[in-house]
C-alpha cells in the first residue's frame, strides 16, 4: 500500500541527479531529449494556466498523452523537471524577470513555460546546462508562436548558466510559495513557522512505513528511524519500494507519519465496529484492522475501492469494503466509531505534491471546508451515544480543521470534544494545541542522524457523541 510515495531524495539547493533522456520512437528525427522537454513545458502549462492536478497527468495508464508517449527514463526526467520547477517556481520566475528588460507579451505563455522548465534544469537539476539551453532554443524554433524569440531564449539562458551561483544565492530570500498561501500560513502559525513550512517543501518528503507489529525490529531490519508515531522512517532510498524486505509478505505499508495519527486516536479498538468513511487507499483502515477493529471501509470511487481491495490482499487483512457515496452509507446498527479523513485542499502535502498551491486557491479551501462540515454532521449520525468520531485531513489551513470543529460545537450539543493528552504522545507534545487537537506541520520532527525531518501537515480531532 502506498498512501504517499516518494522514491527520490533531492536537495533544496544544488542539483538533483537525473538520468539522461533518449528520444521516443515518435520523435526519432528530433534532438535527443527534446520530446521530454516539450512534455514538461506542456504539462506545466496545464498546471499553471488551467489548474490541472499533476498526479492525474502523470498517470502511466491514463495520463497526459505527451507523458504517456515517453519512455520510462524520460518519464522520470519529466517528473524531475516538473517537481523542481513547481518547488522553486517563485524563485525561477523572479530570476527570469530580473534578466528581461521588459515582460514577455501576454500571448507568450508557452514561451514562459519553456523558459521556466529550462531554468529549473539549469538551477536545480543535475543535467548538462548546454543541453537545457539548446533544447529550449530548439523548442522555440519549432513553435511558430515562439520562433521570433529563439535568440532571446539562447541569450537569457546562457546568461543564467554563467550567473547560476549568484542567482541561487539571491533566490534564498524569496519564499518558495505563492504569496496568498504564505499570508495564510503566517496568520495561522506566525511568520517564522510559516517560513519554515515554506522552506520544507523544497525537499521531497521521506518514505515512512507503518508496520503491523514490532516497529523497533523493523526499524533495525530496514535501517530506519523510529518516530514518536511508531512509524519507521527510511534513510535516503533510491530503489523500488517492492524490493524492500517485508513488502511481499504484507508486513508494512507506506504512510506518512502524520497520516498514521488519526487511526491511533481511537485508543483500544479491539472488537469494536468502526467505519472508515473515505477509506482508499486504505492505510488508516489497515491500522484499525491490525489493532483488532471490525472495519467497514466506505469508498465512493470504484477505482479507488478496487485499489483498496488489492492493497488489503497484499497485506493479508480483511475488511468489509462498501462502494457507495458517504452520505448514502447507513449501517444496520449504530457504530462504536467513525473515522472521517475528509477530502481537503491537501496543502499539508506540498513536499509530495508541489502542484497543490498552484492548482488550489482560497475559494477551493472555503468550498472544501463547507463539504467537510456537511460530512462531519453525517458522521455523527452513524455512531451510538458514547461513540467516537475522529475527524482529520491533510490541510494546513485552520479553515479546514479547527474552524470546522469550532463551528460544529457551537451549532450542536450532540457532540463534545475529547482532548488528546500530551502525555500520551512524547516527542509530539508541540503538535497538540490548547484545545487538545492534533496540528502537525512539515516544520516538525527535525532531521536526525542522516534521516530527513518533517511530516505532512495534518489536523486531527476526537469527538464523542453524547
Amino acid at each position: 500500500m502506498n498512501e504517499n510515495t516518494q522514491n527520490k531524495k533531492n536537495k533544496p539547493q544544488g542539483r538533483s541527479a537525473v538520468r539522461p533522456s533518449r528520444p521516443s520512437p515518435a520523435t526519432q528525427d528530433a534532438k535527443p531529449g527534446l520530446d521530454v522537454r516539450v512534455a514538461a513545458s506542456k504539462i506545466l502549462a496545464a498546471v499553471i494556466d488551467k489548474r490541472t492536478p499533476l498526479d492525474g497527468m502523470l498517470d502511466a495508464g491514463h495520463g497526459n498523452p505527451v507523458y504517456r508517449a515517453l519512455s520510462d527514463a524520460d518519464r522520470a526526467l519529466c517528473r524531475a523537471i516538473l517537481n523542481a520547477t513547481l518547488r522553486h517556481l517563485p524563485r525561477i520566475e523572479a530570476a527570469l524577470a530580473a534578466m528581461l528588460d521588459k515582460s514577455l507579451p501576454e500571448g507568450a505563455r508557452a514561451l514562459q513555460h519553456v523558459l521556466t522548465t529550462a531554468a529549473a534544469q539549469i538551477l536545480y537539476l543535475d543535467v548538462p546546462s548546454h543541453a537545457a539551453v539548446d533544447l529550449a532554443v530548439e523548442q522555440a524554433n519549432r513553435d511558430p508562436r515562439n520562433r521570433r524569440f529563439a535568440k532571446l531564449v539562447n541569450a537569457l539562458l546562457r546568461r543564467m548558466v554563467r550567473e547560476r551561483d549568484a542567482i541561487l544565492e539571491d533566490g534564498r530570500d524569496i519564499p518558495p510559495m505563492p504569496a496568498w498561501f504564505l499570508k495564510r500560513l503566517a496568520a495561522a502559525y506566525g511568520p517564522e513557522t510559516a517560513k519554515e513550512i515554506a522552506e520544507s517543501q523544497l525537499t521531497p518528503a521521506p518514505i515512512d512505513l507503518t508496520v503491523k507489529s514490532n516497529p523497533e525490529d523493523w526499524a533495525k531490519r530496514l535501517n530506519g528511524r523510529l518516530l514518536p508515531t511508531g512509524t519507521v522512517r527510511l534513510a535516503a532510498f533510491d530503489g523500488a519500494i517492492p524490493s524492500l524486505p517485508g513488502f511481499a509478505d504484507g508486513e508494512w505499508w507506506v504512510q506518512d507519519a502524520a497520516a498514521s495519527i488519526p487511526a491511533q486516536l481511537f485508543g483500544n479498538v479491539q472488537g469494536k465496529r468502526i467505519a472508515d468513511l473515505c477509506a482508499a487507499p486504505g492505510g488508516k483502515t489497515a491500522q484499525l484492522v491490525v489493532r483488532g477493529a471490525k472495519v467497514t471501509a466506505v469508498e465512493q470511487s470504484a477505482n479507488r475501492a478496487k485499489r483498496l481491495a488489492e492493497n488489503f490482499a497484499r497485506l493479508k487483512l480483511d475488511a468489509e469494503v462498501v462502494h457507495t457515496d458517504l452520505f448514502a452509507f447507513k449501517p444496520d446498527e449504530l457504530l462504536d466509531g467513525v473515522l472521517l479523513d475528509a477530502p481537503c485542499s491537501s496543502t499539508g502535502t506540498t513536499r509530495r505534491h508541489p502542484d497543490v498551491l498552484w492548482t488550489k486557491g482560497v475559494s477551493d479551501i472555503e468550498k472544501l471546508a463547507a463539504l467537510q462540515a456537511k460530512m462531519l454532521r453525517h458522521a455523527i449520525t452513524l455512531v451510538k451515544p458514547g461513540g467516537l468520531i475522529v475527524f482529520s485531513n491533510c490541510s494546513l489551513d485552520p479553515l479546514e480543521g479547527e474552524n470546522v470543529v469550532r463551528d460544529l460545537l457551537a451549532e450542536t450539543d450532540t457532540i463534545e470534544r475529547v482532548p488528546v493528552p500530551k502525555a500520551d504522545w512524547p516527542g509530539l507534545e508541540d503538535a497538540i494545541n490548547n484545545s487538545g487537537e492534533f496540528r502537525t506541520s512539515p516544520a516538525m520532527l527535525k532531521a536526525e542522524n542522516g534521516y530527513a525531518g518533517g511530516m505532512d501537515g495534518f489536523f486531527a480531532c476526537i469527538l464523542r457523541r453524547r
